[in-house]
């Protein structure tokens, strides 16, 4: 399993329904990180989040993902 990184926003709905797909999807361990009091990650992921990212790889799924996309995304950064 890759080594994933969530990132994502306070009080974000659209980050709510992502963590709900990983939930679905079994996902078994990722970091969340909020991006709302960091300059870069902002100029970066702004208008983007949530954003699901491969460290490993450094691959991006970038909102909005069902399960059948994160699958073939995790299989690919597998």
């Amino acid at each position: 399993m890759p080594t994933l990184t969530l990132f994502q926003r306070d009080d974000c709905h659209l980050c709510d329904l992502a963590l709900e797909v990983l939930a679905a999807a079994r996902v078994p361990e990722f970091d969340s990180v909020f991006i709302d009091d960091d300059a870069s990650l902002e100029e970066r992921y702004g208008t983007r989040v949530p954003v699901l990212r491969d460290e490993d790889g450094g691959s991006e799924l970038d909102w909005p993902f069902d399960a059948a996309r994160l699958a073939g995304f995790l299989g690919a950064a597998g």
